[in-house]
């Protein structure tokens, strides 16, 4: 039986059942597409496509920037002009405007003050993230794994651009109504945690065709040691042996959930489809930790705010997917796609919704009560993103695997009550402590 082709331009034909997802290889033999099928799987073959069009957008880009700082081009142009202003935003950033404005009156750098916390604001960050991220993983596997109109929809790419998109619009809303300090960081460097976060966002809905969404939380759980590893090389981070040792016990936790783990029993898998989903989960854990060191780095040079961050890397993911997708030709056609299926739009859309709304809840809890609690209340996200996707798409689960998720969560808890253990509060108590106490204080 022939392999499916991937499709160099995709067309939509309208019949009178619905839409039909029909595909033209244009200028290609079927025989040579089978050969390449044959020995290279889909997924491989659109990476190398999508890589191949950021490629286009990236080294000259790359190029530019080169020339513009070995030349000191921004000195030999108007100061105030257009063209100035954009090198300056975007090649050096305004860094001596910054620091000037930043300052107080006596000279020193103003301390940010942090939200006071209470039981009705934790309430609503709990119900907030669990219902967003929920919701979120919900869609992102019925999107990945279900059919519409007797077809399955397999462009993750342009999942992540109508993400990164909706995103966009609501960030730049926000920081439009709020007041943001003065940023300083230059835009370029957005782009490199940018191309890495939409791999990792590609790794992760491309890997839902071979993998079960039990299978992904726990393995993208496991990303602990690829984060410790991804430090030291970025960062140059010495950590604690309590690190060591919680990613240690998460990779064993999610070895026993991986062997014990039912995947043949399931028809949509076999061995050929786990391993290629494994493989892809791989790349999410190295692109997904290089964002989060790349931006802690952003973070601690350049003090600007969450969401001009989240802002500027939106920037570059738009542009990055939005030019690579009109260069497959496949742009339009998935926009038509969505408009004549109902049920494809709103998962879609509503996908992107929740995922923001993530977002902001994120920033909002960890503003208001801190890494800690933000860090638990995600945990219990994960258990539970397993019991809704067991029961909603019936993934079988038996007791060796469920051993290795317990062994994964409670390591997790366990890292987390060590660093509070490790680094108390200023009065002495644990982080959790302040805040109960704080609370009650306000209660009293």
């Amino acid at each position: 039986k022939q392999a499916p082709i991937r499709p160099s331009k995709a067309v939509v034909s309208t019949q009178s059942t619905g839409v039909v997802m029909g595909i033209v290889a244009a200028d290609v033999r079927p025989q040579d597409a089978y050969d390449a099928h044959k020995f290279l799987p889909e997924w491989f073959l659109s990476l190398i496509q999508n890589l191949f069009t950021y490629g286009l957008v990236i080294v000259p880009g790359a190029l530019a920037i080169r020339w513009i700082k070995q030349t000191n081009y921004i000195e030999k142009i108007n100061p105030g002009g257009p063209l100035y202003k954009l090198i300056l935003t975007c090649v050096h950033g305004k860094q001596d405007l910054a620091d000037d404005v930043e300052k107080g009156v006596d000279g020193s750098t103003p301390k940010p003050e942090k939200s006071a916390g209470g039981p009705q604001k934790l309430l609503v960050c709990v119900v907030g993230l669990q219902c967003s991220y929920l919701m979120w993983g919900y869609l992102q596997e019925k999107i990945m794994t279900s059919t519409y109109n007797g077809n399955k929809f397999k462009d993750s790419q342009f999942l992540v651009f109508m993400n990164r998109i909706l995103a966009l619009l609501m960030v730049y809303g926000y920081i439009s109504a709020v007041k943001q300090p003065t940023h300083k960081t230059p835009l370029y460097k957005y782009s490199f945690s940018s191309f890495s976060n939409i791999m990792s966002s590609w790794c992760q809905y491309e890997a839902l065709k071979y993998v079960s969404f039990p299978t992904q939380v726990i393995c993208k759980a496991s990303k602990t040691l690829a984060v410790i590893l991804m430090g030291k090389v970025v960062s140059r981070k010495k950590f604690p042996a309590y690190e060591y040792v919680c990613a240690a016990l998460i990779f064993v936790g999610v070895s026993v959930f991986l062997l014990w783990n039912p995947q043949e029993t399931d028809k949509n898998y076999t061995k050929e489809t786990t391993f290629s989903g494994l493989f892809i989960l791989f790349g999410y854990i190295v692109f997904d930790s290089f964002t989060s060191n790349w931006q802690g780095e952003l973070y601690s040079s350049y003090k600007m705010s969450s969401y001009q961050c989240m802002l500027g890397t939106n920037i570059f993911s738009s542009l990055f997917t939005g030019v690579s997708l009109l260069l497959e030709g496949v742009l339009f056609s998935n926009l038509l796609l969505c408009l004549e299926i109902p049920a494809l739009a709103y998962d879609v859309v509503g996908m992107s919704i929740f995922s923001m709304t993530g977002q902001f809840f994120i920033f909002y809890c960890i503003e208001t009560f801190g890494p800690v609690v933000f860090t638990i209340i995600m945990a219990c996200r994960q258990v539970l993103s397993i019991i809704v996707s067991c029961l909603m798409f019936g993934h079988p689960l038996t007791a060796q695997s469920f051993l290795g998720a317990l062994i994964v969560f409670c390591a997790i808890f366990l890292r987390i009550y060590a660093k509070q253990r490790r680094e108390p509060s200023v009065d002495g108590k644990c982080g959790i402590c302040s805040i109960i106490q704080e609370n009650c204080y306000k209660k009293l």
